[in-house]
This record gives C-alpha cells, sequence and structure tokens, in this order.
C-alpha cells in the first residue's frame, strides 16, 4: 500500500503584497476540488512551486468557496521565497494534503498566542476560531495592525533574523485556572520555551502546543546545492522522481 500524500494541483488565482514581508496567494481552480481541510485552525500544507520538487509547509490562512489563502513569509533567499516575489498568478503549484496540531482542552478557560511572522496566519486562525478569552503577542517587522484582532501586544523583532519570544513568553504574568498555550517561531526560542513551561511551569504536555518553524541564522546563505535546475533537467532526461532524488542527495554530498 503507497504511504504517498495526497497531493492536488492548484493555479495562482490572485498575489496580494500584505506587507514588506508578508504576501498573501489565494489558490484555486480544478485541481483543489476534492482538498478536504482537516478544520485544525493551525493547519498547514506543503507547497511546491514551478521549478522545484521539495516542499515547504504553509498555514492555511483559510479554505472557502474552493479558495485556499496562504500569507507567505518572504525574505531574500528561500525555495518559495524567491518564487512568490514575482508574477505568479496563473502558474500552477502543488499542494499536500493538510495537517494540524492545534489541540486545546475540553474546558480549557483561556487561550495565549505567540508567535513571530510566520505565526501570524495561524494566530490569526486560532483566535477567529475559539471562544474563550484569548491573548496574543505577535512579534513582528511590519506594521499588521489590521491582521489580528483582539488582546494583541505587538512587539518588533530585536534584529533581522533574529527572535526574543523566550524572554517575552518568560515574563508572561499567567491567567488563573486552566488554560492553553500555543506558540510558533524560531526553533531556537521555541526549544526555550518548552524547557520554561516543563521545567518552570510544569504543565502537562496536553497542556501547550509549542512549534520551530525556521532556524535563525546570522546570515542567510544561498543554498549550496539549488534542486530547480537538477529537477528541470532530470525531468527532461525523463529520470523518475526517486532518480531526481538520488542525483540531488549526490551533489549535496559532493
Amino acid at each position: 500500500m503507497s504511504t504517498r500524500a495526497q497531493q492536488y494541483a492548484a493555479e495562482v488565482l490572485r498575489r496580494e503584497q500584505l506587507s514588506p514581508h508578508l504576501v498573501r496567494l489565494v489558490l484555486g481552480g480544478a485541481g483543489l476540488a476534492s482538498f478536504e481541510s482537516t478544520g485544525i485552525p493551525d493547519e498547514w500544507v506543503g507547497l511546491v512551486v514551478p521549478g522545484q520538487f521539495q516542499s515547504r509547509y504553509y498555514t492555511v490562512r483559510s479554505w472557502s468557496g474552493g479558495e485556499l489563502v496562504l500569507d507567505v513569509v518572504v525574505h531574500e533567499v528561500g525555495l518559495v521565497t524567491e518564487w512568490a516575489q514575482l508574477d505568479v498568478v496563473g502558474q500552477t503549484v502543488t499542494i499536500t494534503e493538510p495537517k494540524g496540531s492545534f489541540d486545546m482542552p475540553v474546558g480549557a478557560a483561556w487561550l495565549l498566542l505567540v508567535g513571530d511572522l510566520t505565526a501570524l496566519p495561524a494566530m490569526a486562525r486560532i483566535s477567529a476560531t475559539v471562544d474563550v478569552p484569548t491573548r496574543i503577542w505577535a512579534e513582528v517587522p511590519d506594521d499588521l495592525s489590521s491582521y489580528l484582532p483582539g488582546d494583541v501586544t505587538w512587539l518588533s523583532p530585536p534584529a533581522p533574523g533574529e527572535s526574543g519570544l523566550a524572554a517575552v513568553v518568560e515574563a508572561i504574568d499567567w491567567p488563573a485556572g486552566e488554560g492553553y498555550f500555543w506558540m510558533a517561531g524560531e526553533s531556537a526560542q521555541m526549544r526555550a520555551i518548552r524547557k520554561h513551561l516543563m521545567r518552570d511551569r510544569r504543565l502537562p504536555s496536553s497542556a501547550y502546543d509549542v512549534m520551530g518553524y525556521w532556524r535563525g541564522v546570522a546570515q542567510r546563505q544561498p543554498r549550496a546545492v539549488d534542486p530547480g535546475p537538477i529537477w528541470r533537467a532530470g525531468k527532461a532526461a525523463g529520470r523518475t522522481d526517486e532518480q531526481i532524488w538520488a542525483e540531488y542527495d549526490e551533489a549535496r554530498e559532493s
């Protein structure tokens, strides 16, 4: 039995620049006719753009009326980010089946959401879904004050490509009673937060969900081996996906 994840071909219907670092892509078309949302508010899909064969994962901002909305963080270098800054309307991309992890316990009296720009779409969808008092801390480099509703504390990153959310969480005055904590952002910050929640706050694992969405580095570096040309050359030569993957792995190792 094949374990390959379901894939869908989708057309880029619209593109909107929400801020200097955030681009909205609206996808649709006949290829999404059988797409089914999980209903989990932080669900994500894999996105494969033209000329690539590796996926990058993005939160589903919304799925309605046959249109799938992804809000993509853009920067200088990346598999998707370079493509998303171009005029991509009309192009076809591949979407993988959605998955999610948000699992607020029944009876939770409050919700705390913390994240950086990459977590913004999930926090927006979560806050519009739950019906308990919710507080949000959002660390973003742009003015996106209209993006999130409700009680939001807006924070600026300490520097480009850096995050200071671990210190923010450690200083939170937590509400009384049982609730749920959801957070996503830079991986090293998330590791520090997990330790804080387990060792200092002594929360059970069912009371929080903390996910690393990206890894911070001093400076983003171009890929040593770009998979795009290898993919295109392999397809032109009639090679299988497995053969192309093997060739890509060999090129990386050498």
